[in-house]
């Protein structure tokens, strides 16, 4: 069986969370503490050197890092439902959605970086969420604008199904709201973020459901 290193509350390993429950996928979760650090013990850093998660292990014990290479191998085995559209076109535009989240949002309001922010700039609890505030407000707002470019007249930023842009949606959505980002400005993705969360794979892997008891 799929072992997956996980964190409850990481954006990162909630994507894939979603990927596997899609696919139907049996896995296991290993928990990873990253409020506590245990990304950087050992034994993560035997998988996954970048001391991060998720990291998938294979049957085979091959260790799969980073979220966007893992959906892609678990696209490519297990290939329905499709995560991309076929169409070139609306791959890339798909694949730019995901990015804007994946690339531009999650990695400067990640915890590292926001603790970084304490440590070398001194930065307090206030100072940290105005800045995670920041980006995810300039991400979201440009991603309102990028989702009128998606495929089909469904409610999902993949269209008439769920595709690689709304496994990165949910995530932040969830995110934004924990920091109390206003979303009144972007329907579009108040509207996709609902549709996704209302399927039983998106809501087995949110991180009310999966949270250490």
């Amino acid at each position: 069986m799929l072992r997956l290193h996980d964190y409850w509350r990481s954006s990162a390993a909630y994507r894939v969370r979603i990927a596997l429950n899609l696919k139907g996928v049996a896995y296991t979760a290993v928990p990873v503490d990253l409020v506590a650090g245990a990304q950087g013990a050992a034994g993560n850093r035997a998988v996954n050197p970048q001391g991060l998660v998720p990291t998938l292990i294979l049957a085979d014990g091959t260790a799969l890092t980073q979220s966007l290479a893992i959906i892609d191998w678990l696209d490519a085995t297990y290939p329905d439902p499709p995560l991309y559209p076929v169409d070139p076109v609306l791959r890339a535009r798909a694949l730019a959605m995901a990015l804007s989240v994946v690339a531009d949002i999650h990695p400067i309001d990640n915890l590292r970086v926001l603790r970084r922010l304490e440590a070398q700039f001194g930065a307090d609890q206030a100072g940290r969420d105005d800045w995670y505030r920041h980006w995810v407000t300039l991400g979201l707002t440009a991603l309102e604008e990028q989702a009128g470019s998606r495929s089909g007249a469904g409610p999902y930023l993949g269209g008439d199904a769920p595709g690689i842009a709304d496994l990165c949606l949910v995530p932040q959505m969830y995110n934004a709201r924990r920091f109390a980002v206003p979303l009144d400005r972007y329907p579009r993705l108040v509207a996709a973020d609902a549709a996704a969360c209302a399927l039983p794979a998106f809501a087995a892997a949110h991180p009310d459901a999966v949270k250490p008891q």
